[in-house]
């Protein structure tokens, strides 16, 4: 996602990559094309990276953005020991800040605080849990937005909503989920639940849906369901179709039908 809050473009765990795997000649294959290409990107400010799995962090994606001239000035954040990753493919070290929960980094006037989720990292069946994965709050002048990433459900939301909200927008994953996955995973109905303990305030945009096959459920599934749950707890949502800029209005609703 391209965030633009307050001034400060915030590209969030970019993957233009054609598979979420190792190889891209096998596994989780997206299910359409960016609507955009890499160099065709505004500046940057901020490049957000939550944690180091394939489809939050791919290697084709980073060591091509790390080459772009409208990267140039573009300061890399992301979670503890995956600055490492990023230096692999091409990021130099002088530009990544690497955030422990409840750490803070300010760039033009935005602070980005990594706060804890409950998932997991690792590239390989080998390093799992080497590095952190983290949700991010992201404070301007004027708006704050909660990127939460991947989490399964934890006591914790309601904590984080006290301590950084209210929020105009709040990103919850909606898409790769299972009830055997619970502990790693919101999916559309442990995301309503949430948002509502974050403090329910602003509007939710369902994330991390509807791009890889990553999961036993149909393609369209989480977001039938939360249109559903949404009804039923009158959430508002912000649904945008992907690649088309869009204004978020606070309190304004938009569930484009895109997949349909």
């Amino acid at each position: 996602m391209l965030v633009e809050i307050d001034g400060v473009r915030v590209l969030v765990d970019p993957v233009w990559d054609e598979r979420a795997s190792p190889s891209q000649w096998a596994g989780p294959k997206r299910f359409y094309a960016a609507p955009v290409r890499l160099e065709e990107l505004p500046p940057v400010d901020v490049v957000l990276v939550s944690h180091d799995h394939y489809d939050h962090l791919g290697e084709a994606t980073i060591r091509q953005l790390a080459a772009l001239e409208s990267m140039r000035s573009a300061r890399w954040v992301t979670s503890l020991g995956v600055g490492r990753v990023l230096r692999e493919f091409g990021v130099s070290a002088e530009k990544i800040a690497e955030l422990d929960w409840t750490q803070s980094v300010a760039v033009d006037g935005l602070e980005i605080t990594a706060v804890p989720s409950r998932h997991f990292s690792g590239r390989s069946m080998f390093n799992r849990f080497e590095t952190l994965w983290s949700a991010f709050v992201l404070k301007g002048a004027k708006h704050t937005v909660y990127f939460g990433a991947d989490s399964g459900w934890w006591e914790g939301f309601a904590e984080i909503g006290a301590a950084y909200g209210p929020f105009d927008l709040v990103m919850l994953e909606i898409g790769a989920f299972d009830v055997l996955w619970d502990g790693i995973h919101l999916g559309p109905d442990g995301a309503a639940r949430a948002y509502e303990a974050l403090g329910g305030s602003g509007l939710m945009m369902p994330i991390h849906w509807g791009l890889f096959d990553l999961a036993l459920h149909a393609w369209r599934q989480p977001i039938e369901r939360l249109l559903e749950v949404a009804r039923e707890k009158k959430i508002r949502l912000w649904a945008p179709q992907p690649g088309l800029p869009t204004e978020v209005v606070s309190g304004l609703e938009l569930r484009s039908d895109w997949w349909l």
